[in-house]
């Protein structure tokens, strides 16, 4: 059966390949599997039968047959367990690509998340101006330690590995921040994940629905 995933039908993104269905797209064409994309709105993400996907109301969701999937490290991981692409076969460096899976969503997107929200939706609060910079500081540590690691290597262990694909997903959120430029090998190191045919073509795919869309809502108007 050809997998089905879920996408924002209008996403606040506005089509810049952030919004987490990204993630899956990118995995799906490295690993060259056919897919369906089901479009929902962010108010059929709260109704029943999204809720019976994904009990969080968020997107992506991935349904295979009766397999159905929600959060994007564990459809990411299911599908990079089928394909050397993503997963290196021998055992210790296929166990490194899934700590480094676990290390972009666990160690490094948090505070750069937290950025997000502190610039966005907290900017109005009084104590957010005071906050930011202590916020800005835990995001260029993480920067820094992820750049002393990387240092001049092309990926994070190796050959390009989920772990790389989550990481750059990840760094991503940060372009129009202007901290990646004071760590260059970091700003490199983004511009090989996208330069990838799969990313280039996940991307394109993203991008159509919200031009579509954008196109859809003009003519109406």
């Amino acid at each position: 059966m050809i997998p089905t995933i879920t996408a924002f039908a209008c996403s606040p993104d506005r089509g810049r390949g952030l919004a987490r269905d990204m993630r899956v797209r990118w995995a799906l064409e490295e690993a060259g599997w056919p897919y369906e994309v089901r479009l929902v709105s962010f108010k059929e993400t709260k109704e029943t039968g999204h809720l019976a996907l994904h009990p969080f109301g968020q997107i992506p969701t991935y349904e295979d047959g009766d397999l159905v999937l929600f959060e994007t490290g564990s459809i990411v991981l299911h599908i990079a367990e089928q394909t050397p692409v993503l997963l290196p076969r021998a055992a210790k460096p296929r166990a490194r690509a899934i700590t480094w899976m676990f290390a972009a969503l666990n160690t490094v997107e948090p505070p750069i998340l937290d950025y997000a929200n502190a610039r966005i939706l907290e900017s109005d609060n009084a104590w957010g101006e005071a906050r930011l910079p202590l916020v800005i500081d835990r995001v260029r540590a993480r920067l820094y330690q992820l750049s002393a690691h990387l240092a001049e290597a092309d990926w994070l262990d190796g050959a390009f590995s989920a772990g790389d694909l989550m990481m750059v997903s990840v760094l991503l959120r940060l372009r129009a921040s202007g901290l990646l430029d004071e760590y260059p090998n970091l700003a490199a190191y983004i511009a090989r994940g996208e330069s990838r045919p799969a990313y280039r073509r996940a991307f394109a795919a993203q991008l159509k629905v919200f031009t579509e869309g954008a196109e859809s809502r003009t003519s109406a108007t």
